[in-house]
């Protein structure tokens, strides 16, 4: 048997960044420290930081007031970040840098009138953030189908941003579709898909090439992790997302 591995592979800068900070908070202010929403969407990461005395939440209402929060790399809604204002939280953010950059997108195209399509999950942690930073101008789009079936005009003034863990096939899809049929929808200058996330997405194309078997390595919660393996199979490859090396079956490589 032979064994390719994708190159490159690993956490991104923002999801390292993250981790890191959590790290920190750590050392510094001790456990209990909470954290809103998984710090990635990684099990092993997670879990290992659930055992140093790590909370994660899903509402700023189950953290105890004047305890420390840390904001996960997918970002928050600013309205989170109110309630935590109130309940004097001490709050430590470890957004990934490009997803501020989204939310400072979303922020000037609804001050400036826009109607944002943003191409991305729904129920997504990061989604969710964006959306908050203007909840009233945007319109969350994941297909075409859902593209053509917009009623807005051509005199809408209309802007659109993707979550930056998407694949980019499939948002280039989308976008090609959203400006066939609104040629005044205006975007962000540079691509909001993380480049990590398009460098992985590419190592896997390549390695599709030559293997008759692609194992993903991550979470099935990951949106990085799920379209690494959707790649794969749109490309005629058998694979397979794991969380670890007890869930690979032999019987997988048979034949």
């Amino acid at each position: 048997m032979k064994i390719l591995l994708a190159s490159p592979r690993g956490f991104c800068a923002g999801v390292n960044m993250a981790i890191d900070t959590l790290e920190t908070a750590i050392r510094l202010y001790g456990t209990p420290i909470y954290v809103f929403h998984e710090i990635v969407h990684n099990k092993h990461v997670v879990d290992r930081f659930v055992k140093q005395g790590v909370v994660f939440v899903d509402t700023v209402e189950e953290v105890p007031e004047g305890a420390v929060l840390l904001y996960s790399a997918h970002g928050v809604a600013p309205e989170v970040r109110r309630v935590s204002t109130e309940r004097r939280l001490r709050a430590i953010d470890a957004t990934c840098p490009l997803v501020t950059k989204v939310h400072l997108e979303a922020i000037k195209y609804a001050k400036l009138g826009y109607r944002i399509m943003l191409i991305g999950h729904e129920g997504h942690d990061e989604v969710i953030g964006t959306i908050g930073q203007a909840p009233e101008a945007f319109t969350l789009v994941e297909t075409t189908e859902e593209v053509d079936a917009l009623a807005f005009g051509r005199d809408d003034k209309l802007a659109y941003l993707t979550q930056t863990t998407l694949s980019v096939d499939d948002a280039s899809r989308i976008i090609a579709r959203l400006k066939e049929r609104f040629p005044q929808i205006v975007g962000p200058p540079k691509d909001d898909i993380c480049y990590a996330t398009q460098n992985r997405q590419e190592a896997v194309r390549i390695l599709a090439e030559g293997a008759d078997v692609v194992i993903v390595l991550g979470s099935q919660n990951s949106s990085n992790s799920q379209r690494l393996a959707e790649l794969a199979r749109e490309r005629g490859i058998r694979a397979h997302l794991i969380d670890g090396a007890n869930e690979i079956d032999p019987a997988w490589f048979g034949g």
